[in-house]
């Protein structure tokens, strides 16, 4: 039989080697802490010869729950949704809110043209098409070869 010194300090100071591993790999998970802590939606950015492509995935929003702005070249998306559960008649010990916001901003190339900007919310994806300037898209044609 050995003997094993508990040392709180020591990562794996279990007597059962590899039981602090199993909650270790569950409860400290970092995809599990991300998403609990974090606020802030997941964004995938895209580009095309035509313009540039901003996908936000923010579910349980309405498109009045957003705010999509620009100044210069920031493009700012916030948004603040509150939630109030009212109901006459009771008395409560204990009530509830919830508030949830948060804020991206993006910097924005010169090569897009911030005037034809459109934004569309469908199932709870944030999508929005940033056209490029003229002068900015990507002219293809066949070299013909002497």
């Amino acid at each position: 039989m050995t003997l094993v010194k508990f040392n709180p300090e020591k990562k794996n100071s279990s007597l059962l080697p590899g039981f602090n591993d199993i909650f270790e790999s569950v409860l400290g998970d970092t995809f599990f802490n991300d998403r609990r802590l974090s606020s802030v939606p997941a964004v995938n950015i895209s580009e095309s010869n035509e313009e540039y492509h901003i996908e936000l995935a923010a579910p349980g929003l309405k498109k009045e729950d957003f705010k999509v702005s620009v100044e210069r070249d920031m493009l700012t998306i916030s948004t603040g949704q509150h939630t109030e559960n009212n109901t006459e008649g009771k008395t409560y010990n204990r009530r509830e809110y919830s508030y949830s916001s948060f804020t991206r901003a993006f910097t924005l190339p010169e090569s897009a043209n911030v005037e034809r900007i459109e934004a569309a919310y469908t199932d709870g994806i944030l999508k929005l098409n940033i056209p490029k300037k003229e002068e900015a898209k990507a002219i293809s044609r066949q070299i013909e070869i002497q």
